[in-house]
């Protein structure tokens, strides 16, 4: 064997060597930085799905807020993002919140039970339903004359030997549920901005002092003009003004985020008015048309839970 040959030998052993003991550097890695500190890779913030977290709505400011959180998505569907779009979100679909832009639906019928925990605000109109409709149970919160102008300062009401505003009288205990029924004895002002921005305070006061009860504004039910044209009524007592404000009733329930009952097709004929043999004056039920009405009321309801879903009942 040569020099040449045996140095060519002894080189290839003492290579095998240094590969078998691990002693060659390693390349640095792309996610190392040259100094050998790696960068991190944060988790997904939470934050960002429960942001998107329904919450029960209210407030004045604008469009409605939650009472204790967040506000959801306009267009009524809540959705849950993902922080990156590639990945979906994990679990149960979330529940779709209740439609604040449609009028309570139809629901299965209640019995006069329900309204046990319910208060009634409004005005005639209301003190006729708690006295002919048959409801035999929840709170008489009216008063002949009462204008949703006056909810707030008109002292009418008297209780232990003290005078309250409807709004007072509300305050003194907690309600499962507050249906409300104004608009009526308002007709005659020229006002209807006023008549909105009012309804809109009205619900924020009335859901201050009841943050966990069901708000129900009542829709108008309509007027037979004729009746009141006979009957020497007022002739600002129009269905047409009456229809106006029903709308703005119900732009009222959708920025609030409350419930609106849409009486009004309920009860009106084919001539555009309230059927004349239903009042004596236009304007007042029978009894029977009471009673009419609280059996709308019966199948129209909706539960918290179902206009304010939390995150928690959408993971359940």
């Amino acid at each position: 064997m040569t020099l040449f040959t045996r140095r060519r030998l002894l080189a290839g052993l003492l290579l095998s060597a240094v590969l078998l003991s691990g002693c060659a550097p390693k390349p640095a890695s792309s996610g190392e930085s040259a100094g050998g500190s790696g960068s991190s890779v944060s988790a997904p913030d939470q934050s960002q799905a429960d942001a998107a977290s329904p919450q029960a709505p209210g407030g004045s400011q604008g469009g409605a807020q939650a009472p204790s959180g967040s506000q959801p998505p306009e267009g009524g569907d809540t959705q849950i993002s993902s922080p990156q779009d590639s990945q979906p979100v994990s679990g149960p679909a979330p529940l779709a919140s209740y439609d604040f832009t449609q009028p309570c639906p139809a629901s299965p019928a209640v019995d006069n039970s329900y309204f046990e925990d319910a208060a009634f605000v409004g005005d005639s109109r209301t003190e006729g339903f708690m006295l002919y409709s048959g409801i035999g149970c929840g709170e008489d919160l009216s008063s002949v004359g009462i204008s949703i102008f006056k909810l707030a300062d008109k002292k009418v009401l008297t209780i232990g030997g003290q005078e309250y505003t409807l709004l007072e009288a509300l305050a003194q205990k907690q309600y499962g549920k507050v249906y409300l029924c104004l608009g009526v004895n308002e007709l005659g002002y020229n006002n209807d901005t006023g008549f909105y921005n009012a309804y809109c305070q009205a619900i924020d006061s009335i859901r201050a002092c009841q943050p966990n009860a069901v708000i129900y504004i009542q829709g108008l039910i309509p007027l037979n003009e004729n009746v009141i044209a006979a009957s020497g009524g007022s002739d600002y007592l129009t269905n047409e003004h009456l229809r106006v404000y029903n709308d703005l009733m119900k732009q009222v329930a959708q920025e609030k985020q409350v419930v609106f009952l849409d009486l009004y097709p309920e009860f009106v004929g084919a001539d555009g008015q309230l059927p004349a043999e239903a009042s004596n004056d236009g304007v007042h039920l029978k009894g029977a048309y009471y009673k009419a009405w609280l059996e709308y009321l019966k199948t129209h309801t909706v539960s918290y839970d179902t206009l304010y879903p939390t995150q928690e009942a959408q993971q359940a």
